[in-house]
């Protein structure tokens, strides 16, 4: 349910019976003495308690991958790896991570389907992919999400924007200078407009606004002093430890999120199982500049 937000989805997901699921969630409230779910009218949410809870589930699944791992005397495995991704992660986590593997791999070829977070979900759901990796919030039939890294969009400016992006300063101010976006489709932009409503900002495409497809698109627009853009932090390391872009201090506007795997309903097998615990055992860090 953390990644569900819905009971029904969470006991289609566990191949169990709701009222299965409820009974479960209640005993674990009752070992902990709290409640770890705030109850709504649109489904459910974890609370601060639920939220720490995950943290060390999440934790603990990873020392279970990294044990398999350690242990496992499977023959190595050879053949094409499958990856679907959406762009930012397919530019700034998926190298890393398939370095990473096909250095003890050498026998496997990889192969990465790009496209945005809807047709990453349609292609894992369809079978084109044994699964996928996204950013922003999605759901799908078929599919099931594990959260796997955080992240964060913030607004930047060039360095030498013109003065009036320079100045930006509050959630208002982003009303009247032109803004950067991605293409409808994409799960950063669905992130933003999310971001920008619970900011108060009710703003939709306007003069001197541009929509662009992809983050490498948005950056250079960025760098021309075109606009304020909405990027991760995953793809602006280079540029701020340069000294190219920067970050606009922006109060009342955070917009965390995660990069999820796209999953089918039961567990890859084979070289994308493989892969996968890899990936769960060693995740890229993000370094804070």
């Amino acid at each position: 349910m953390a990644t569900t937000g819905q009971v029904s989805a969470a006991s289609r997901l566990l191949h169990l019976s709701q009222p299965a699921v409820t009974a479960q969630v209640r005993q674990l409230e009752r070992e902990c003495g709290q409640p770890l779910l705030v109850r709504t009218a649109r489904g459910v949410r974890l609370n601060d308690a639920g939220r720490a809870l995950l943290e060390y589930a999440q934790r603990i699944h990873q020392l279970l991958d990294e044990a398999a791992l350690a242990v496992s005397v499977e023959e190595e495995p050879g053949g094409e790896l499958v990856l679907a991704a959406s762009t930012t992660v397919a530019s700034y986590v998926v190298p890393e991570l398939l370095a990473s593997f096909l250095r003890s791999h050498r026998s496997v070829q990889a192969r990465v389907e790009v496209g945005n977070t809807t047709q990453v979900l349609a292609w894992v759901g369809e079978g084109r992919a044994p699964l996928g990796l996204v950013e922003g919030h999605a759901r799908a039939a078929l599919i099931r999400l594990e959260r796997y890294l955080d992240d964060e969009l913030v607004p930047v400016v060039s360095s030498r924007a013109p003065a009036e992006l320079l100045r930006v300063r509050s959630v208002e101010a982003l009303r009247a200078v032109p803004l950067l976006w991605r293409e409808p489709g994409s799960g950063t932009r669905a992130v933003m407009e999310r971001a920008l409503r619970k900011a108060g900002v009710r703003r939709g495409l306007q003069a001197g606004d541009l929509q662009l497809g992809d983050n490498e698109a948005i950056k250079g627009a960025v760098r021309l002093g075109l606009g304020v853009g909405f990027l991760s932090r995953w793809s602006i390391q280079d540029e701020l430890a340069l000294g190219r872009l920067r970050v606009l201090p922006v109060p009342g506007l955070s917009v965390e999120r995660a990069f999820s795997w796209v999953l089918p309903v039961d567990e890859p097998s084979g070289l994308a199982g493989r892969f996968l615990r890899h990936a769960r055992a060693a995740p890229p860090a993000l370094l804070h500049l």
